[in-house]
């Protein structure tokens, strides 16, 4: 019983961390007709630390609408998942989104 709920806890843990995939594939939706930048362009607009303070102070997603004005609405849930992507690939990262994933 206690492996039970301990495996069911693990997996309602993770699943509600944010993750750099899925905030690729929320980006690659939202920015399909009309946008003039990639999601990678997009992500290396910023360093780490220039992302990470956009977040905390609340004004992630004003940047966003800044840098890719005809960006599809983005909700509040979708977000962490979104600044996971845009830090794992900043443009101080050294990693660069493969295409698909």
């Amino acid at each position: 019983m206690h492996k039970v709920v301990l495996s069911l806890t693990l997996f309602l843990t993770l699943s509600l961390w944010a993750s750099p995939n899925v905030g690729q594939e929320i980006l690659e939706k939202k920015l399909k007709s009309g946008c003039t930048i990639s999601i990678a362009d997009l992500a290396a607009k910023h360093s780490q630390k220039e992302w990470k303070m956009l977040k905390d102070q609340k004004k992630l997603k004003a940047e966003l609408l800044k840098l890719e004005p005809n960006l599809k609405e983005i909700s509040a849930k979708e977000l962490p998942d979104i600044f996971d992507f845009l830090y794992e690939y900043a443009k101080d990262s050294g990693l660069f989104p493969s295409c698909g994933s």
